[in-house]
């Protein structure tokens, strides 16, 4: 399994990846902390739809790219994964954000920071 976690908080990254790890320990983990490096990386020619992620674990408030935008930059890339499961986390408890995440067809869950073991566990069951 391919998971990608997408955050600009050193500390953030560090608690998921190894959350992450507790919960699949058969996977390949590979950390960003720019959605517009990643973006950059799925607009690449080369790039094609299975080498997208089967997870997405992605921060929503991030300089320059925040994850909203990330999403919707990622959708206008034409690239898609029947199996990417897309789950937004946040330090940020805002409703509105909770109900978004509810509504986009891209995104399984919606989880505060910092990633728990269980709610780490709930996404690799």
């Amino acid at each position: 399994m391919k998971i990608w976690i997408i955050d600009d908080d050193l500390v953030s990254r560090f608690a998921t990846q190894y959350a992450v790890q507790q919960s699949s320990t058969n996977s390949t983990i590979h950390i960003f902390e720019s959605a517009t490096i990643v973006l950059a990386q799925i607009k690449e020619e080369s790039f094609t739809n299975n080498d997208l992620p089967d997870v997405l674990l992605l921060d929503l408030v991030m300089p320059e790219m925040g994850g909203w935008e990330f999403l919707e930059e990622m959708k206008k890339s034409g690239k898609e994964k029947s199996t990417l499961r897309i789950y937004i986390l946040s330090a940020f408890t805002r409703y509105k954000d909770r109900l978004l995440a509810k509504e986009h067809p891209l995104v399984h869950g919606y989880f505060d920071k910092p990633l728990s073991k269980i709610n780490s566990d709930s996404i690799f069951k």
